[in-house]
């Protein structure tokens, strides 16, 4: 019995240190070199200090603001430690009734918008943490925000285009906005 139970630990031991340290130095190692921001967790940062990360929504409710995705996370929203989805189906009636009251919230915010409502301004990605949003969800509340700055409309539109990132590798998913740095760049218009 001794003759297996050694070799088992010896084993056991060798792996620990194989999987459990030496591996996950070695991708960190080359994460940092390799992906330097994205490792670091792809930090936005305004007059020195961190306020956001562009791989993770915020939360914005302010006309003067793009409003992001809505998230699906608890206990609070744009959680990154409960990183989710609502897990509810199309005839869920919680979902029917999350989406009504999100249009309406949109509805109220800017009532001359009689356009149809993007579905990425009222359904949660599968993250719950998306940190994009659609161009036509970025055009839809631009003339709000245009309003609510006091700025022309053709400039956010402007703003809007010059933020837009384009499918991945050219044909992976559609064309986004992300919201934080879109934001950010609001500041700068006068």
């Amino acid at each position: 019995m001794n003759s297996l139970i050694r070799p088992a630990i010896v084993l056991f031991l060798i792996m620990t240190v194989i999987t459990g340290i030496a591996y996950p130095l070695v991708v960190t190692g080359i994460a940092q070199v390799v992906f330097h921001r994205q490792a670091g967790g792809s930090l936005v940062e305004k007059g020195g200090r961190a306020i956001g990360s562009s791989l993770i929504g915020q939360n914005f409710s302010d006309p003067k603001h793009f409003w992001s995705r809505p998230s699906a996370t608890g206990p609070y929203a744009y959680n990154a430690t409960a990183s989710s989805g609502s897990n509810q189906g199309p005839l869920n009636p919680a979902l029917t009734d999350a989406v009504k009251a999100r249009i309406e919230a949109l509805r109220a915010a800017d009532p001359t918008n009689t356009s149809p409502v993007p579905v990425d301004l009222v359904t949660a990605s599968a993250s719950g943490l998306d940190p994009d949003i659609s161009v036509a969800a970025a055009d839809y509340q631009a003339a709000r925000v245009a309003r609510a700055r006091g700025l022309q409309l053709q400039a956010v539109r402007a703003l809007i285009a010059s933020h837009t990132k384009g499918k991945l590798l050219g044909v992976i998913g559609e064309p986004r906005v992300n919201v934080l740095e879109l934001n950010l760049a609001l500041e700068t218009l006068k």
